[in-house]
């Protein structure tokens, strides 16, 4: 092997260009904010869900809002995963476009996209969710093929779904799915956002269990109609922390894939669980007040915060990079603002005096989802990056 150095000719051995070359990691390629995914972290959290599903008998349908990658959706369909779930008719058609033909789209039906619908019902098996009468009364008006038609139970988040004592508002809308030859009644679902608010185990099991028997309630009471109903939930939080559950046909959590600061500190998680992490180059340094300047901010991350028991804000938590991934967090360092593109970070004068201009710096995301929404792709420890449906101009 050549080399040519100030115009003199170098050989090297081709055992020691190997070894140079060996000695050039991926972080030394990342010239960006970059969203690092750790596969191995991954695969773990899918087999742990699987696996807990399995074994309570239960059908696990993940929410793929998540990640929103056909190539991280791969290593569910390893796992055994069939059906899925996901947030918007668009994200269904390329997850479609992908072979996945069971499909749960998890937002109430946008009338306004009745094309798209009959589009897709045409080449997968579609579920769609409703949360009133007029949605299912354009349904039973401009479908072309059939759906699956879920309810959606309001059993204590108050974002949207029926009350389950709603009777004549439930009635109405039954008796009019019955009454369409392309409408299938499908079954009862809710989403508990409120365990994301919680810290304590016994207060998410308590929302898991309610949930459960208002969902059962709302189905019993069209059984005899319809027996073959289900029931079905989503949120990561109960599923992380519960060992069993009972009185559910089917489990839809979504954030266990990457897991984040967040689940952490809901106790969901352990920080080894999580597995996305953004690398972050220091573009300035500030002695005079010990901030070090990153180049990330809320375009990269989203402004999701964390309330500190000081009462102070946490955007993110500093970890250690390395070729094999990322530490836990460091204790003396902290993320304490995002403006658009800058972070700020606030260190102890040893851990200021570690960083220089140039290096990257690790942070663990409050909220996964978002993150890797606005950021677009993913790059893996090996180097290779993995797309997202929000970064490939998918209209």
């Amino acid at each position: 092997m050549i080399f040519l150095l100030q115009d003199q000719v170098l050989y090297l051995p081709r055992n020691c260009l190997l070894y140079l070359l060996s000695q050039i990691t991926m972080l030394d390629h990342i010239t960006q904010t970059t969203l690092l995914l750790d596969e191995k972290k991954c695969l773990q959290n899918i087999a742990m869900m699987a696996e807990k599903a399995a074994r309570n008998n239960v059908r696990l349908r993940p929410h793929y809002k998540t990640h929103q990658s056909a190539q991280v959706g791969e290593w569910f369909r390893e796992a055994g995963t069939t059906g899925i779930t996901v947030s918007s008719l668009k994200m269904a058609r390329y997850f479609a476009s992908h072979g996945w033909t069971d499909i749960l789209v998890a937002i109430p039906v946008n009338i306004r996209e009745m094309a798209l619908v009959n589009e897709l019902a045409a080449k997968v098996q579609l579920h769609l969710v409703a949360v009133n009468i007029e949605t299912v009364q354009a349904l039973a008006e401009e479908l072309q093929h059939p759906v699956n038609l879920w309810l959606k139970i309001d059993t204590g988040y108050h974002r949207t779904g029926i009350l389950p004592h709603s009777h004549d508002e439930l009635d109405a809308i039954v008796t009019l799915v019955e009454q369409s030859d392309l409408l299938q009644f499908t079954g009862v679902l809710a989403h508990d956002g409120h365990t994301y608010k919680q810290t304590d185990a016994d207060a998410i099991r308590t929302i898991h269990h309610t949930t459960v028997f208002l969902l059962n309630l709302v189905r019993d009471r069209y059984k005899a109609r319809f027996p073959s109903l289900k029931v079905s939930i989503g949120d990561t939080p109960s599923f992380s922390i519960l060992q069993h559950f009972s009185g559910v046909d089917e489990i839809r959590p979504g954030n266990y894939v990457f897991y984040d600061l967040t689940q952490q500190h809901i106790g969901s998680c352990n920080f080894g669980q999580i597995a996305v992490c953004m690398a972050c180059p220091v573009i300035a340094k500030h002695p005079e007040r010990n901030e070090i300047i990153v180049h990330g901010g809320s375009v990269h991350f989203s402004k999701d915060s964390l309330a500190a028991a000081d009462g102070s804000l946490i955007y993110g938590r500093v970890v250690e990079l390395s070729e094999n991934g990322w530490s836990e967090p460091l204790e003396g360092i902290e993320v304490v603002s995002l403006s658009q593109e800058h972070g700020t970070l606030r260190a102890s004068e040893a851990l200021f005096d570690r960083y220089k201009i140039g290096d990257l710096i690790g942070i663990l995301p409050v909220h996964s989802c978002l993150t890797a929404d606005v950021m677009g792709s993913y790059t893996r420890l090996d180097g290779k990056r993995l797309e997202h449906l929000s970064g490939i101009g998918q209209v």
